[in-house]
């Protein structure tokens, strides 16, 4: 966000331009889906872009995706894939999540997601993985300042919101396809009529 309190305009490649200098050409731009919802897993991505400037108008409209309507995630997402020169998705179930809290399990989806990439280095969502050993530049609104964590976060949001959309064939009444798992007035309506199910998250306190 910028000093006046306005969000960051569209996402750049600075960064990503600073450590292709640097002689870093696999970057994994990396950002997750998912931690503060009620069900479902967390998500992450890790997307790797080429160097190439071309992308900012290749990609001109991709950014944070919690700034982007369905629509367009879905929209851009194939793009996003098809512009990378690799990308990944992993998930951390809501068993592993109340097993390991949610800050490690968002580590391990995102471990997941950038592992068979073979990346040199991280650029993230202000996430820092101290037990991996490859050079990170953890950002402020990562998601919002750089072309490859907001694509990630595209590709983290779209993949979970079609978990979500499977779970509510299989779990009738709750409406994940609707709020995808997050605390809406209608998810604890729900519960209350319910219980919860097993993709609840029990470790979560919900009112």
């Amino acid at each position: 966000m910028t000093p006046d309190g306005h969000q960051y305009p569209f996402p750049t490649l600075e960064f990503e331009q600073y450590l292709w200098n640097d002689g870093y050409l696999r970057i994994a731009g990396i950002d997750e889906a998912g931690r503060g919802a009620w069900a479902g897993p967390v998500t992450a991505a890790a997307v790797l872009l080429p160097a190439d400037l071309s992308l900012l108008q290749t990609l001109k409209r991709v950014r944070d995706s919690k700034l982007m309507t369905p629509l367009a995630r879905e929209t851009w997402a194939p793009r996003i894939k098809a512009s990378a020169l690799d990308w990944g998705v992993g998930f951390a179930s809501a068993a592993e999540i109340d097993t390991l809290g949610i800050l490690p399990a968002t580590k391990l989806a995102a471990t997941r997601a950038f592992e068979a990439l073979h990346p040199d280095t991280l650029l993230t969502d202000y996430l820092v993985f101290p037990e991996i050993d490859l050079p990170q530049t953890a950002l402020v609104k990562g998601d919002q300042r750089s072309l490859s964590v907001a694509a990630a976060s595209v590709l983290a949001k779209t993949a979970r919101d079609a978990w979500m959309r499977t779970e509510d064939d299989r779990y009738p009444g709750y409406g994940f396809a609707r709020h995808k798992g997050y605390g809406t007035r209608l998810h604890q309506e729900a519960i209350r009529m319910l219980g919860r199910c097993e993709i609840h998250r029990n470790s979560f306190a919900i009112p």
